[in-house]
């Protein structure tokens, strides 16, 4: 069976873009493909190489050094990343770590078909073109599933002229949000198909057998947002107070640390998804955090992250899973038994693009 060699986030100890990652290698392997993640780690010098290629802004550097510098400060943040080390050592199989192009070119020989995929890999605000496989031998089988552009606009024609040259060759190509097929048909020409995240192709029983489950009987409200917004808490506070509910926060943002509640602080990944599956509810403004909400039958309120008129937004991303799954509706009340019935259709789908794609 062929060998392919995946290219996706890794090592920015995010849970969404684990489990995401894994989810993909576990559908992989059990369509009967050897199948590895490509671990690109760039060097300082690549990253550089790359801001200064793809016009990326340098205030996003910035501050992720200075997001990165907040978190190193925080209590559970080496007990974190060495969870996320342990999974990745223990539960996924990674290539020989990757610095610059150059190892991935020649690491790229090792397979038969390069895959791509999924999360916002494809970011015009922080273009890489190693993501989109740039490094691939002429006439080698590139194949995209579910990359996330992330955004609905682009108003950067340097960028939509670089996003056109890099996604030429393609064998197969798909995007994850209907507003990621737009912005591509408007920069290309052709529209992709859209297909869901790789969580999404794992059932429930799957995701419940790899949580590990918080020791607590108490009924609680969790939290867990990526923007820094210090509104959310009080949202929070008034429906906690609403559900007779406990408040406990898996912390990321200075916010988080900041609101003065109960902390789920160093969460494993394993961990994360245990408390997700025991919460009564979640208030959460991340898609992945939606995602597995609705994987696990878990009450969801979705918050908004950015303003509409944000060319910048990333809304659309948990407008598609709202969409996909709960028909538009609200997230709140549920029926789970339209919601499966949903996911059923969409995942049988996507799972046959794939495998199609990649035989």
């Amino acid at each position: 069976m062929a060998r392919i060699g995946v290219m996706t986030f890794l090592h920015n100890d995010n849970y969404g873009s684990t489990l995401q990652a894994w989810a993909l290698q576990k559908i992989l392997l059990r369509m009967g493909f050897e199948a590895e993640h490509m671990d690109y780690r760039p060097s300082k010098k690549e990253k550089i190489l790359n801001l200064v290629r793809s016009g990326n802004s340098p205030k996003l550097v910035l501050e992720s050094l200075r997001k990165k510098s907040v978190r190193a400060g925080r209590p559970g943040a080496r007990e974190k990343a060495e969870s996320f080390g342990r999974f990745y050592q223990r539960q996924m199989k990674l290539s020989p770590p990757l610095k610059d192009h150059s190892a991935l070119k020649k690491q790229a020989g090792q397979y038969d078909i390069l895959l791509c995929g999924s999360d916002q890999i494809w970011s015009p605000v922080w273009l890489n073109p190693a993501y989109f496989l740039d490094f691939a031998a002429k006439g080698q089988r590139k194949v995209s599933y579910a990359a996330s552009l992330g955004v609905a606009r682009l108003e950067h024609p340097r960028k939509a002229r670089k996003i056109r040259r890099l996604t030429q060759g393609f064998h197969a190509v798909s995007v994850r949000e209907d507003e990621g097929a737009a912005l591509m048909e408007k920069i290309t020409g052709t529209r992709p198909l859209v297909n869901p995240d790789p969580v999404l192709l794992v059932g429930r029983d799957e995701w419940l057998a790899l949580a590990q489950r918080p020791q607590t009987d108490e009924k609680y409200l969790l939290c867990y947002f990526i923007g820094n917004d210090e509104s959310y808490w009080t949202r929070v506070k008034k429906l906690a107070v609403a559900k007779g509910l406990a408040i406990r926060v898996l912390p990321v943002t200075e916010a988080s640390y900041q609101a003065g509640l109960p902390l789920a602080d160093g969460a494993s990944p394993q961990e994360w998804l245990g408390w997700i599956s025991s919460a009564a509810c979640l208030c959460t403004d991340s898609f992945h955090g939606a995602a597995f909400a609705t994987l696990m039958h878990t009450e969801l309120h979705i918050f908004r992250r950015y303003r509409e008129d944000d060319p910048e937004s990333k809304n659309s991303r948990i407008d598609q899973l709202t969409r996909m799954l709960y028909g538009g509706n609200q997230t709140a009340d549920a029926d789970w038994q339209q919601v499966d019935a949903r996911l059923e259709v969409v995942r049988r789908e996507a799972l046959q693009w794939l495998r199609s794609a990649l035989t």
